[in-house]
């Protein structure tokens, strides 16, 4: 039922908060892609129940993303699901997967600060994830 905002766990908002951040420039990159996996691969937060479901949870907030109001729709049922105390884990998710590919479109740095507001990120915390995400995707070529 892509017409109304869905109830989630708290592995499947972050999920969507990923995909949607991945989608926001109108494209999801290979590298932001893999991100998402190696993030449900890797938080505590996930089991191999949410791997395996990842593209199934994926195709389902495309599908909200594209009815009316779909961003706000996303943004809702991930705050919803959130217990505050995964506000900073979800953002740190996200941040992640958007700075895989190394080129932050403003779409994508807009869609960050509603996730922020969404979460109730404060200005520390985030800034200190942005950081950390920056430093985990530095090559040898980054100057």
């Amino acid at each position: 039922m892509a017409d109304a905002a869905p109830i989630l766990t708290p592995q499947e908002a972050v999920i969507y908060l990923m995909v949607m951040a991945s989608a926001s420039d109108g494209r999801m990159s290979e590298r932001e892609l893999r991100s998402i996996g190696r993030v449900v691969r890797s938080f505590p937060l996930f089991s191999a129940e949410d791997e395996a479901g990842l593209v199934e949870f994926s195709e389902a907030c495309g599908a909200l993303m594209s009815s009316e109001g779909g961003l706000h729709k996303v943004l809702t049922a991930a705050a919803a699901a959130l217990p505050d105390h995964l506000g900073e884990t979800a953002y740190a998710a996200v941040v992640d997967v958007i700075t895989a590919d190394e080129n932050l479109e403003m779409t994508e740095i807009r869609v960050l600060e509603l996730i922020r507001t969404a979460l109730n990120v404060g200005d520390e915390g985030a800034a200190a994830i942005e950081r950390a995400a920056r430093a985990r995707h530095m090559t040898i070529d980054n100057v």
